[in-house]
């Protein structure tokens, strides 16, 4: 008999079954310890590796409460049957590799521990229905989808025709076969469009409407391999979780890299740039389509997480960024174009161009410090309108999650209705504006003027009616308050 024969995992557990149930008898309720926590309500850890029985799977318990996984106990075999002694012969025990003595001398109320050391179990979820399968024949016609963008996001009609063909493009690919010869390329797309313009936001309601596994990720954590950040296949990790483990599913979802701007070349700089350049380069690769061996649930890779691989040939990539100064570089181009010659335009002629960014070319963001191989893989570039006043307007209003209708349904639950005057709404959108921030300003500003009218409601029953009037944003007066009956 070989000595791997010897030491094999299941006979081990069935030994140690059994000697469990030749043991002592447990103690009974009025004997436990005060502090000692309920095994159901607990569960077990792997004395060598500390994960817990979640992760690691069913533990084999030996004496004294000890448990190890099934990983652990396997490495500690394999280790014993690398060396290849005798089994009855342990002299040469003590200077076994990989291997230390454990006194379970020490280990005789492992079981004592107090709660503070012992890990909760998580409470049962309900049994999530598995994802349907992905019928890449039953996604929308672009004007449906631009129709079901219309509902949530104001404006950007041009943005959301390109994002509506383009998605659909790309599905009506997977869904093709190359036996012709024709093979046609993926359509990734890069967004371009000031801070708060929604470009996270579009492509959230996107993934929402088409019901694919959506991943997003920030480029500003991403950094060459070897140093401390995420490597470049996180972002497809992340995908993967989000299509519950499923690769094939991952392999037909999107991923939007958010933040794209901040990978863009260093300029003036004597250090090494591992948050630059060498991420794109090192994102070709994905964009165009590899197998990528990704860590399942962890972020990086290491022994204890297993990979799979996943093939990034049919992910929609998309990405997006806020581009600050690239007007700059934009306004360069034109100037240079027209400032020679009787009819020569004024330079101060785009200064005040507030969409300015419909104007861009791949040569104005390769200037801005993206690499040629990087835009080459991003074939649709589109910028997205900055916001006015008006259309600040009609974000506060008009969308199916607005945010007028937000703090309308909290005070419904008071059984009060909130009401806003057309003025008091343009004066919302009007310091929006001056902050700059695009419509992330409109919460900022809602909430604080809001927050006297959530505090002192709830203390009065008789309050039925409260119309926020221009005076109260303005700070010149206050809201309109109505009894009931």
């Amino acid at each position: 008999m070989s000595d791997k024969d010897r030491f094999d995992d299941t006979d081990f557990r069935e030994v140690v079954l059994d000697s469990d149930k030749d043991g002592k008898e447990p103690e009974t309720e009025a004997a436990k310890p005060d502090d000692k926590p309920d095994d159901n309500e607990y569960e077990d850890i792997c004395y060598i590796c500390h994960r817990p029985e979640s992760k690691a799977g069913a533990m084999i318990k030996v004496s004294n409460n000890i448990c190890i996984c099934s990983a652990c106990m396997q490495k500690t075999f394999d280790s014993m049957n690398h060396i290849g002694f005798p089994l009855g012969d342990m002299s040469s025990f003590g200077n076994m590799p990989n291997i230390s003595m454990i006194n379970l001398s020490d280990l005789q109320n492992m079981d004592m521990l107090p709660k503070s050391q012992k890990l909760k179990k998580k409470k049962a979820k309900e049994e999530k229905k598995p994802a349907p399968k992905l019928d890449i024949k039953s996604i929308p016609a672009p004007h449906k989808i631009k129709a079901s963008l219309d509902e949530y996001v104001v404006g950007q009609e041009h943005a959301k025709k390109v994002m509506a063909v383009a998605v659909y493009n790309h599905y009506k690919r997977v869904a093709c076969d190359s036996k012709d010869g024709v093979e046609i390329e993926k359509s990734n797309m890069l967004m371009v469009g000031p801070t708060g313009s929604g470009k996270t936001y579009m492509v959230k309601t996107l993934a929402r409407l088409l019901d694919v596994p959506l991943a997003i990720a920030d480029a500003t954590s991403l950094t060459e391999a070897g140093y401390i950040g995420d490597d470049i296949e996180s972002v497809v990790s992340k995908l993967l979780a989000a299509a519950d483990n499923d690769v094939e599913r991952a392999e037909h979802g999107i991923i939007f890299i958010d933040e794209i701007d901040k990978i863009a070349k260093k300029r003036n700089t004597n250090q090494r740039d591992v948050s630059g350049e060498s991420v794109q380069q090192g994102m070709l690769k994905l964009l165009e389509g590899a197998e990528i061996e990704v860590p399942v649930g962890a972020n990086s890779k290491n022994a204890m997480v297993p990979l799979a691989t996943v093939n990034t040939r049919d992910i929609l990539f998309i990405c997006g960024g806020a581009f600050p100064d690239l007007e700059g570089i934009i306004k360069e181009r034109l100037n240079k174009k027209s400032s020679m010659g009787f009819h020569a335009d004024l330079k101060d002629k785009y200064d005040k161009e507030e969409n300015i960014m419909h104007r861009v070319e791949v040569e104005d963001i390769r200037k801005y410090g993206m690499i040629p191989e990087f835009l080459g893989r991003l074939p649709i570039v589109f910028a997205l309108d900055a916001l006015s006043e008006d259309m600040l307007v009609r974000i506060l209003t008009e969308p199916k999650n607005a945010i007028v209708r937000q703090y309308q349904k909290l005070l419904a639950m008071d059984e009060v209705k909130l009401v806003f005057e057309e003025e008091a709404l343009r004066s919302i959108a009007k310091r929006a504006k001056e902050k700059d921030v695009g419509a992330r300003a409109l919460r900022a500003i809602i909430e604080e003027f809001m927050l006297d009218i959530m505090y002192e409601i709830p203390k009065d029953d008789n309050i039925g009616v409260v119309t926020i009037t221009k005076d109260y944003i303005e700070k010149s007066g206050g809201p309109l308050i109505q009894m009931r009956g």
